[in-house]
């Protein structure tokens, strides 16, 4: 594996595990009973960020440890997701 090809897994582990860490615990106007005028009820009044950022790093830094030592170690290669036989040997 590449270090270009790291930081890519990384990255989208990342903002996958961010898209699931954002909804969680957070308080919305709507929830509090504060609705600020020209704004939706659902919008976030306590979203807990800068916690969120961190969660979401460290669940990422796990994944993708494990991830790329099944890459690395050879595990599971492209080879295992040829079902219909496209790549050949070359020789």
């Amino acid at each position: 594996m590449t270090i270009t090809a790291a930081l890519v897994l990384f990255s989208v582990i990342w903002f996958m595990t961010l898209l699931v860490v954002l909804p969680i615990r957070i308080k919305t106007q709507g929830d509090l009973g504060e609705i600020v005028p020209g704004t939706h009820a659902g919008a976030p009044e306590v979203h807990h960020m800068k916690k969120k950022l961190w969660i979401t790093t460290g669940i990422s830094v796990v994944l993708w440890g494990i991830i790329a030592g099944i890459i690395i170690s050879g595990v599971i290669s492209v080879r295992d997701f040829d079902w219909l036989n496209q790549l050949e040997p070359r020789g």
